[in-house]
């Protein structure tokens, strides 16, 4: 028996949380004196009674939770979280149609940071600081956050954080959930401080360093200039956000070893050498094309190549170039890096680097087993043996993941759209990416779709944040049986 009380119960106390994240909004709002403060106010007030009424009806429930309610706990608070969240759009009349509201705030949610607004620059700030917010919110996960800040939900809480943490395998910083989702946050808060303070040195204004950084961290991508970060034509600004990308897209375990000085841990990890591997490589691949076909400087051509392959290899989706413009080879292996995604345990979406080792190293072993079909030769991760189980699990990942797009881009395809878009756009928001290809380029956005498509796509987003099988498992019958 699923116990809907104590979901109810904690999804209310959720939507509390998010009323008080848009309270921080409301003296930006103040002060800018954009028009949008009321939008600001009803939505807290909302929230506010909503959450409590939601709580207080069932505050009596019984505290246990299972798999099963971790599973609907996680996929319903980003859907609410997304529903209420846009309220300050619609609200306020800057996003007239609730539908583009909705977009808008889910793919803040989810990092996604595929954008319908024409005029990014024109939105008063308060909205902006909110759009930021989101993705803030959203990059190290809303159920980490609560985790952290609500020892209420510490029963059972290792079904939510499950659910929530993106990867094949779920590592912690201590015994207690509890404390290490503080710790996660805590290491979060931090490197988003950080890079605050280096981009304001570098001439950016406080309130742009603060939802760049806000951005940057969560690996989503919202800029509050429409030309992104080619607004700012700075050397310095892009290498800065190239690092704390690189530093977001790597697991956040490994963050806490380098903050301790543990240095030989993170070595140790196969992942992040791949992950590092992966970076350098195509960044050289990218400099020398660039260098040598688009009669940039040697440095420009590195800067912007890391930028861009940094940015899409961790799904940021920042760019500094339209690089559908460079030589077609690169574009097609942007088109690739698509599918990488950051490490496992970091704010990046997409496929991840760590099932991208496994499968690699799986398909060498099945070639040298059928050399030797005798031996027991288990897939080695960081030298210990990785179970079938997992092994099974990533292999069914990559094939729904692509069956997913495969289907996705046939749907887009039926609204008129010609492949590039359709797989551009499919790609683009089932790896929570955002740019992607044709009129969902780099320099595009998603305004042009019908409402049903907006609402399609923003169900891709929610499938690839949530890694397809906590969402997918909710629409198997047997889920919901006793």
């Amino acid at each position: 028996m699923i116990n809907s009380r104590r979901i109810i119960n904690i999804l209310g106390l959720l939507v509390i949380i998010e009323g008080f994240f848009v309270l921080f909004c409301l003296p930006v709002s103040i002060y800018y004196g954009d028009g949008d403060s009321l939008a600001f106010l009803i939505t807290a007030v909302v929230m506010f009674a909503a959450g409590f009424t939601a709580w207080y009806f069932t505050k009596d429930a019984e505290s246990s939770i299972g798999k099963r309610e971790g599973f609907i706990i996680v996929s319903f608070v980003w859907v609410l979280f997304s529903v209420l969240g846009s309220l300050p759009f619609w609200l306020s009349g800057a996003l007239p149609l609730y539908t583009d509201a909705f977009f808008e705030t889910i793919s803040g949610f989810t990092t996604t940071g595929a954008s319908i607004l024409i005029d990014v620059e024109a939105m008063p700030r308060g909205l902006l600081l909110w759009r930021s917010l989101t993705q803030w919110m959203g990059g190290m996960g809303i159920i980490v956050l609560s985790l952290a800040i609500l020892p209420v939900l510490g029963i059972g809480g290792m079904q939510l954080f499950v659910a929530e943490i993106p990867g094949p395998a779920k590592e912690k910083l201590h015994p207690r959930v509890k404390q290490t989702a503080q710790r996660l946050w805590g290491i979060y808060m931090l490197f988003t401080g950080l890079e605050m303070v280096l981009l304001i040195a570098g001439g950016m204004s406080i309130f742009d360093a603060v939802c760049h950084s806000f951005t940057t961290m969560a690996t989503g991508g919202y800029s509050t200039k429409q030309a992104s970060i080619a607004y700012f034509d700075s050397g310095y600004i892009q290498y800065v956000i190239t690092l704390f990308m690189f530093i977001a897209g790597t697991n956040f375990i490994l963050s806490y070893f380098a903050i301790r000085l543990r240095f030989d841990k993170i070595w140790k990890n196969e992942e992040f050498r791949f992950y590092l591997g992966f970076v350098l490589f195509f960044t050289l691949v990218f400099s020398a094309g660039l260098f040598l076909t688009g009669g940039s400087s040697a440095e420009e051509s590195f800067r912007l190549a890391a930028f861009q392959v940094v940015s899409i290899i961790t799904t940021t989706g920042y760019v500094t170039a339209d690089y559908l413009l460079w030589p077609p080879l690169l574009s097609v292996l942007i088109f690739v890096l698509m599918f990488f995604g950051g490490s496992a345990g970091s704010t990046g979406g997409g496929v991840k680097i760590i099932r991208v080792l496994l499968i690699m190293k799986n398909s060498y072993l099945e070639i040298k087993r059928l050399i030797y079909p005798n031996a027991v030769m288990p897939v080695k991760l960081n030298g210990r043996p990785v179970s079938q189980q997992i092994i099974g699990n990533v292999l069914a990942f990559v094939f729904i993941y692509i069956l997913i797009l495969g289907i996705s881009v046939v749907v887009i395809s039926s609204m008129g759209y010609n492949m590039d878009t359709s797989f551009g756009a499919a790609a683009a928001t089932l790896g929570n990416i955002g740019p992607g290809k044709g009129l969902v380029g780099p320099v595009e956005n998603f305004a042009h779709f019908p409402d049903f498509g907006k609402w399609f796509l923003s169900f891709l987003m929610l499938l690839g944040r949530l890694e397809l099988f906590t969402v997918l498992v909710l629409l198997a019958p047997a889920f919901w049986r006793k």
